[in-house]
């Protein structure tokens, strides 16, 4: 591995949205904190991160966001009580997530974007290419995305970011991204990048979705964004400052993901998932399909 392009440690999540979709669930509850299956969503990302051996992990939190502190802390009256009943395999479950990383948070007092919510985390990283892992994004721990990134960055230097394929007319959904081929077949260099574009005005159907490395010139470059769409700094415009001008930060490359990916931010996909993971799992899949496939079938006898 070159010298000038050291390997990351630090993950950083931002987790200070408001969680509007899902209301009223989350009037009071972090929509991080909604289960899949019996598990919160964001311990999903923690569990990513380390994964792909990022254990400094800073959560960039907001108002009303303690109980995602209070569950990567630990209870030590619930694991007393759990020890008292002899009920190892429950404790084991508790502790789990106190034991994952080691844990940073910091509160974004003004919910002013995503590349906002970046910035916020540059005291923590300093000088050294970091990670960014949105929550709504679960990425299944078969296909690892995230450890294929840092490697890419590794070599390559400069700043990675997620791409996958989208029809068409989901594009304007997402950051897009123009890119031109590489010796490697899931790797791209990225050329051009557009924040939610009209299909029209799409350059390609790849669209960024939330896993990042990103080289700290980004920060400043952060720093002197205006906001864009939506009256927010967008991080996808950073980017296209780092694109535009290699001698910032050095270049954009985009590793095509195609596993499987979970977006929890959408309320059908929240479901699909929890009902994709639940089939998977070996304690609940075989009697939880059974119940599925008769279920469906019912309603299919029904039109």
């Amino acid at each position: 591995m070159n010298e000038s392009h050291p390997r990351i440690s630090k993950a950083v999540i931002p987790a200070a949205g408001l969680g509007t979709r899902f209301l009223p669930a989350t009037k009071a509850t972090p929509k991080e904190m909604l289960p899949v299956v019996d598990k919160p969503a964001i311990q999903y990302v923690v569990e990513e991160a380390v994964g792909a051996g990022l254990s400094d992990v800073l959560m960039i939190t907001g108002r009303n966001k303690r109980p995602l502190e209070d569950h990567f802390d630990r209870n030590y009256e619930l694991e007393e009580a759990l020890i008292k009943k002899g009920d190892q395999e429950r404790l084991a479950k508790v502790q789990e997530s106190s034991d994952l990383a080691t844990m940073h948070y910091v509160r974004q007092g003004d919910p002013r974007g995503l590349g906002h919510a970046v910035l916020c985390a540059a005291p923590h990283v300093g000088n050294e290419p970091f990670a960014v892992l949105l929550g709504d994004d679960l990425i299944d721990p078969r296909d690892p995305l995230l450890s294929r990134m840092v490697e890419v960055q590794g070599r390559e230097g400069g700043s990675v970011v997620a791409l996958m394929e989208v029809e068409p007319s989901q594009i304007h959904l997402y950051g897009c991204a123009a890119v031109e081929p590489t010796g490697d077949a899931d790797v791209v260099k990225v050329t051009n990048l557009v924040e939610k574009p009209d299909r029209a005005e799409a350059p390609s159907n790849y669209a960024v979705i939330g896993r990042y490395v990103l080289d700290p010139a980004v920060f400043g470059i952060l720093r002197e964004t205006e906001p864009g769409r939506g009256g927010e700094v967008q991080l996808t415009d950073a980017l296209q400052k780092l694109v535009a001008d290699e001698s910032v930060g050095g270049p954009v490359h985009g590793v095509v993901f195609k596993g499987r990916r979970y977006d929890t931010g959408d309320r059908g996909d929240y479901l699909r998932a929890i009902v994709r993971l639940a089939c998977e799992r070996d304690d609940l899949g075989p009697d939880f399909r059974n119940w599925l496939r008769a279920y469906v079938t019912e309603e299919m006898q029904g039109l």
